[in-house]
């Protein structure tokens, strides 16, 4: 009697809060939610009432006031929580029931009737107790309880799918292993299908509202990738739309996959069978692993043929994938859309279709062709780039339609088409291999290359872009590369290339703050001058007598600190040439600046930003270390190999002053025009800049051999003896930097007194006027003075 009586109060109280729970009661209720499911293990009774009272946590709760939802708030979310672990009731109508009321979270409907003096919770209050209760984590758990169980399953997948649309729900099913999990369970009978898209749409959400990193590292494992490996392989042969939609969302899990190298995309075969999907179409295969795959080429079809691309790219970073990219013909399937676009259409694709996987696969072929370039040689990479290149920049009509990301200011030319085939043999060239350099100047790739970049500087003026910027500084480049220590290939660039160089060089400065890329370009203008002029004296005197070394003082001038270092350098490589000298001598700037009072400043700046030591006229404070940075002197004593070069002579490669100091000793350091006072300073310290050197350098060998161990008498005698001499080079420099200035000072005192001199002179001759100019208004107006003035005249 006393459970008839309990299960007629259950249905008082299922009644009595019809129209939903009052937030007050909600943690009561939850009691009598765990009692009855203690009830349950005895009585099938209780099934019933305990069904119907979680239906109530469907229904909106009711408040009686606003302050009520954060009064409430813990008692809620522990009670939401319960919903959860009341899943290991051993029940199917009560799991389910759980799931459907989660549902409800998301899809509230209000009752008929509202409980008099209440009114709803805001419409997301649910799912923020949700949130803070930590559902989603103790659902993820429930999954093992419902592994055998696929109705079951289900629902707690649609309740999961529901709940993945929060950020904080993700993050707490991540920490349940819940991508693992999911993964797993892909590959499960359901006749509905059902489970593969709601387990997939879950994963989505997982990688992108949580941990992105988390959720790929608990994919990571070999039985999850044999697992959507095995799934993907099935939905691959299906027709369906939503079939073909699946398959996509898929293909990027496995492209998240595929970034990470420890990843077992190759042990488990997904590898080899994503990169035969991707070339079957452009290639002949006979692999099983596309047997009954057909390609609609619809929109999820073109996708799907673009996410390939991508993983091929990415594969291609893992060195492991090279053998499989190797065998499975990826290079002949990507070098097959280097070639002229037809028109009005292609079969199958259409026009704009093709253009933009066309660009997508020269775009991957940068990357995989350095990575196979013994393939891209016997395929003819070489011959077909440079063949599709006189087809970019002829008058062969074609409007390209640049809709995609790699159809950057592509649209109605071929630009597009021309970046992304200077971006392949850019890549193939960077290997410096001698294969690769001798094919493409046997095929005259230098004349060709210097047409090119001619039509896109010609382009230009036009309009400029980042575009044809990039497409001039990769030409560039990969001239740089070609004609480095080869006399034969520097003369063939001579006949275009100088002029073309001079161009760049004239650019106006105020190019280089547009953003556009013109500072980038500059840089790959200089690289080419050092790697195709310098060095081969005929080319060099053809730039001389252009007036490059005027346009590169005017460039250094500017004094941009990304340029100066290389133009310096390229001064320097220069400078054995007399007549670079000269003109280096009688250069002038803006307000008559010389060379050498350019090169002053330079040194100067230099060494405020390394933080040397000076004082307020530049002279040496510091005569034990003159020269030496503020980096340099944070150091401690770190004993390393002869072979390792030490902090001292590291910092010649990386400062500019060695370069400075050259430049100097080809000028001279006397009879310079245009040098201040403070300059003359300056320049005493940049004339034994490498006595500085040698002391820094010996002692760093004194500080080494003292911390490895005590040298014998003579040995250290002779250290001190150098250190001493170290220093008196030092006190040296500052005594002769002190007589220039008191040079100068007296020079002002002598300028100063000669000025005074002046002063008094003009004072002088204007009392003088002044005195005359009185004597002559008193003759003429005073007839008295004028008869006195007659009389001493005649006397």
């Amino acid at each position: 009697d006393l459970e008839k009586e309990q299960l007629k109060t259950l249905k008082k109280v299922v009644k009595h809060f019809e129209n939903g729970l009052p937030l007050k009661d909600v943690a009561q209720i939850t009691e009598i939610l765990n009692l009855c499911a203690e009830k349950m293990n005895e009585q099938e009774a209780f099934t019933e009432p305990l069904c119907e009272l979680i239906k109530l946590f469907g229904l909106p709760f009711q408040k009686k006031k606003s302050s009520d939802e954060v009064n409430y708030s813990v008692e809620v979310s522990q009670s939401i929580a319960q919903l959860g672990f009341l899943m290991r009731v051993p029940n199917s109508q009560v799991k389910i029931q759980i799931c459907k009321c989660i549902v409800s979270f998301y899809n509230i409907e209000l009752p008929g009737k509202l409980l008099s003096g209440y009114q709803p919770t805001s419409a997301n209050y649910k799912i923020r107790m949700a949130e803070a209760g930590g559902l989603a984590e103790a659902l993820v758990l429930s999954l093992a309880l419902v592994e055998n169980q696929l109705t079951e399953k289900l629902w707690v997948l649609k309740a999961l799918q529901h709940l993945s649309a929060s950020g904080k729900c993700c993050e707490q099913m991540v920490q349940a292993q819940a991508a693992s999990r999911l993964c797993l369970y892909l590959n499960g009978a359901d006749p509905s299908g059902q489970l593969v898209f709601r387990s997939s749409d879950i994963l989505w959400n997982l990688l992108e509202n949580a941990s992105k990193e988390e959720a790929v590292n608990q994919l990571r494992r070999l039985e999850c990738v044999q697992a959507l490996k095995e799934v993907f392989t099935d939905v691959m042969r299906s027709s369906g739309h939503c079939d073909h939609q699946l398959r996509n969302d898929l293909l990027v899990i496995a492209t998240l996959l595929a970034e990470k190298p420890a990843v077992a995309m190759i042990e488990s075969g997904f590898a080899e069978l994503l990169i035969v999907l991707a070339t079957f179409t452009e290639v002949k295969h006979s692999n099983p692993l596309v047997k009954g795959f057909k390609l609609t080429y619809s929109y999820e079809d073109f996708e799907m043929k673009k996410l390939l691309f991508n993983v091929i790219a990415i594969l291609s970073k893992d060195p492991s994938a090279a053998q499989l990219l190797r065998e499975n013909h990826v290079m002949p399937a990507l070098l097959y859309y280097v070639k002229r676009n037809q028109k009005p259409g292609f079969p199958a694709w259409s026009a704009a279709e093709y253009e933009e996987l066309q660009l997508h696969a020269i775009a991957v072929l940068a990357s995989v062709a350095p990575v196979l370039v013994d393939k891209y040689l016997s395929c003819q990479g070489n011959t077909r780039l440079l063949v599709f290149l006189a087809w970019c920049v002829g008058q062969d009509p074609f409007f390209g339609q640049g809709n995609s990301f790699h159809g950057t200011d592509g649209r109605g030319n071929k630009l597009a088409q021309m970046r992304y085939s200077l971006r392949v043999l850019r890549s193939v060239v960077a290997l410096n291999d001698d294969a690769v350099s001798v094919n493409l100047c046997d095929q005259g790739a230098i004349r060709q290359l210097l047409e090119t970049v001619k039509y896109a500087a010609d382009k230009s003026k036009e309009k400029e872009g980042t575009v044809l910027l990039e497409i001039q500084a990769d030409i560039l480049f990969i001239l740089s590369v070609l004609c480095e220590n080869d006399f034969h290939r520097k003369e063939l660039f001579i006949c275009e290339g100088i002029d073309i160089l001079v161009s760049f060089f004239k650019m106006d400065p105020q190019k280089l703050y547009s953003g556009l890329g013109h500072e980038s370009l500059l840089l790959s203008a200089l690289n080419c001058l050092w790697s195709c002029v310098i060095g081969y004296r005929i080319a060099e005197d053809c730039f001389i007598e252009k007036q490059g070394v005027s346009l590169l003082l005017d460039l250094l001038a500017l004094q941009e600190k990304n340029l100066c270092n290389i133009i310096l350098g390229i001064l320097v490589e220069f400078s054995d040439n007399p007549e670079t000298n000269l003109l280096m001598t009688t250069w002038r700037g803006r307000n008559d600046q010389t060379a050498a009072n350019l090169l002053v400043q330079l040194w100067r700046q230099e060494e405020l930003e390394l933080g040397v030591r000076r004082d307020q006229d530049g002279k040496i404070v510091d005569t034990d270390r003159p020269i030496a940075t503020s980096f340099q002197k944070q150091q401690k004593v770190i004993p390393v190999p002869a072979s390792c070069p030490s902090f001292a002579i590291m910092e010649i490669s990386e400062s500019i002053r060695a370069k400075i100091y050259s430049l100097f000793c080809k000028l001279g350091f006397e009879n310079l025009s245009g040098l201040s006072t403070k300059d003359l300073v300056t320049l005493a310290i940049i004339q034994h800049y490498i006595d500085f050197k040698i002391g820094e350098v010996w002692s760093e060998i004194c500080a080494e051999v003292k911390e490895e161990f005590r040298p014998v008498t003579p040995d250290e005698k002779n250290l001190e003896l150098i250190s001493e001499m170290t220093k008196n080079t030092g006190k040296k420099i500052s005594a002769l930097q002190s007589k220039v200035l008191e040079r100068e000072d007296c020079h002002k005192i002598q300028e100063e007194k000669k000025t005074y001199k002046k002063i008094q002179a003009t004072y002088t001759q204007r009392q003088w006027i002044n005195k005359s100019w009185e004597d002559f208004l008193t003759r003429t107006s005073d007839y008295e003075a004028l008869k006195v003035r007659n009389l001493m005249e005649q006397k």
